[in-house]
């Protein structure tokens, strides 16, 4: 006789790191599968320079692939594509 097992849920935390000169003022993750961006993540939060913030990636989509897309306090953005969050535990801006 066998049992069903549940599916393994995936961790799709991810601790986001700035070693940056600059503030990131505004972080977006959206799946890949999404049309646009997703709200800001950070909301009315800032992440300074040295600074970390864990992220939960679980968007109910099933997705482990995601986009960012940081926003600094001098106007630049970084957009990285297609980023595992199930196989990743630290994402850092350098």
């Amino acid at each position: 006789m066998t049992a069903a097992l549940p599916a393994r849920a995936e961790d799709r935390r991810v601790t986001i790191v700035n070693n940056t000169g600059y503030t990131i003022t505004n972080f977006y993750g959206s799946n890949t599968g999404a049309d646009s961006w997703q709200e800001d993540i950070l909301g009315k939060d800032l992440l300074p320079p040295g600074g970390s913030v864990v992220i939960n990636f679980d968007d109910s989509s099933g997705y482990c692939m995601f986009d960012f897309r940081a926003v600094f306090e001098d106007g630049d953005e970084i957009i990285d594509q297609k980023i595992d969050v199930c196989t990743i535990g630290t994402f850092t801006y350098n």
